[in-house]
């Protein structure tokens, strides 16, 4: 999604007044089809007891989930010529299982990795931003790359995650970057798998092939973020973009050759992106109204949770609420916590996630990016590919779903 002509310099006044939960976007379709139920059906499609099938996974011995960070279903259709081997599969069809799910709310890693890993909606297991107000602390805590000292990881999201659950009767794998192997962001959502380490796609390519020629059941969890970075430093319109797409495609098809035939791989993605164009990436911080009463601010360019002051009433909230509408009209969706939680965004939130949640938040609607630059390092206003928000770009991620045509391996 590329910038709109002219949309830039819009600015409509909204009501004064708060809008009601359903005029915002509808939730993510918690529990039938997002990110949370990739791994739950996987499971129930390897036989396990107490999961649910929600996507309509085929039955296996072997299931291979590839995240793919930063594909979004939609840039994966505009950009189908650069991938002619899911292309084909895409062709070939999937039966019952979906094509798309929805990501967590926010549309962002940590929620939905999360989401992922738990089979838990983002206000169960509290990961509800890239980096949210920790209330025992009064501060700021980033929930992806730069843990703070402060937080423990497995007590901030203490739910067992699916690889938790299942390790004991089948084998867990994952394949990804050596350096997340032990990180915080591992140990809070995806902690409990045997995990291998590769620096390159071709690296891990070999490395799940090795891993799943046993035989006997298995789920693999194969992790690429070439994409996302290059989407964050170059744009999801850019060359080098399509060139990442270009090797994920080409990573696929040697998954496929070389797992063992019959192996389910489902290819999907943690969220979407769309590009902001320089111009429209603002310092909202510069504007005295639009953090007056506000503590904390935190989250995602396009997905602002703003803390309010202990001794702000509701008619501060309201007045910061006003001004928000008031600076950005319907290039912006402004709703308190309470909204949110009522729209179902978060899913079901629980009582000690529901004060990580901003007290006002601020999701942009088209080619806008917000920064409090009094926080984030200058360099945090030159990406240009960004996400975290409910528009389809960011929201939606595909879901292929095909049997490895490989290796004829042992079976278990």
């Amino acid at each position: 999604m590329g910038p709109v002509q002219g949309q830039a310099q819009v600015t409509v006044e909204m009501p004064a007044t708060a809008p009601a939960a359903s005029e915002l976007p509808a939730p993510p379709l918690y529990g039938s089809k997002s990110i949370a139920e990739v791994f739950t059906s996987a499971a129930a499609s390897l036989g396990l007891p107490g999961f649910g099938n929600a996507l309509n996974l085929p039955t296996s011995q072997r299931v291979c989930v590839v995240l793919a960070d930063g594909l979004g279903r939609g840039l994966l259709k505009q950009k189908a010529s650069h991938t002619p081997f899911l292309r084909s599969m895409v062709a070939a069809g999937q039966g019952a299982v979906p094509v798309w799910l929805d990501s967590a709310f926010p549309s962002t890693t940590a929620a939905s990795l999360a989401s992922l890993g738990t089979g838990r909606t983002a206000g169960e297991h509290g990961m509800v931003g890239y980096d949210v107000l920790d209330p025992a602390q009064d501060k700021v805590v980033n929930l992806l790359g730069n843990w703070d000292a402060g937080v423990d990881p497995q007590q901030w999201q203490p739910h067992p995650t699916v690889f938790e659950r299942i390790a004991a009767e089948i084998d867990v794998v994952t394949i990804s970057l050596p350096q997340f192997g032990n990180s915080p962001m591992t140990q809070a959502a995806l902690r409990g798998s045997r995990f291998i380490g590769g620096t390159s796609l071709h690296a891990r390519t070999a490395a799940a092939a090795e891993a799943m020629s046993g035989g006997g059941r298995s789920l693999m969890y194969f992790y690429a973020n070439e994409l996302d970075k290059a989407g964050h430093r170059y744009g999801c319109q850019s060359e080098r973009w399509e060139h990442q797409l270009e090797e994920l495609d080409s990573t696929v098809k040697r998954l496929s050759a070389s797992l063992p035939a019959g192996t389910i791989i489902l290819l999907t993605g943690d969220h979407g992106m769309l590009d902001v164009p320089e111009s429209q990436r603002l310092d909202y911080s510069a504007e005295p109204a639009l953090i007056d009463g506000v503590r904390h601010t935190a989250g995602e360019p396009r997905m602002v949770h703003l803390y309010m002051e202990p001794d702000a009433g509701a008619s501060r909230r309201d007045a910061l609420l006003d001004a928000w509408r008031g600076r950005f009209g319907e290039r912006i969706w402004a709703f308190t916590r309470e909204q949110a939680i009522d729209a179902g965004l978060f899913g079901t939130v629980a009582a000690g996630v529901a004060p990580r949640i901003g007290d006002v938040m601020i999701a942009a609607r088209d080619t806008l990016a917000l920064y409090d630059t009094r926080r984030v390092r200058p360099t945090a206003m030159e990406v240009v590919g960004q996400h975290g928000s409910l528009t389809k770009a960011e929201r939606e991620v595909p879901l292929l779903c095909f049997p490895a045509g490989g290796k004829k391996g042992r079976r278990g």
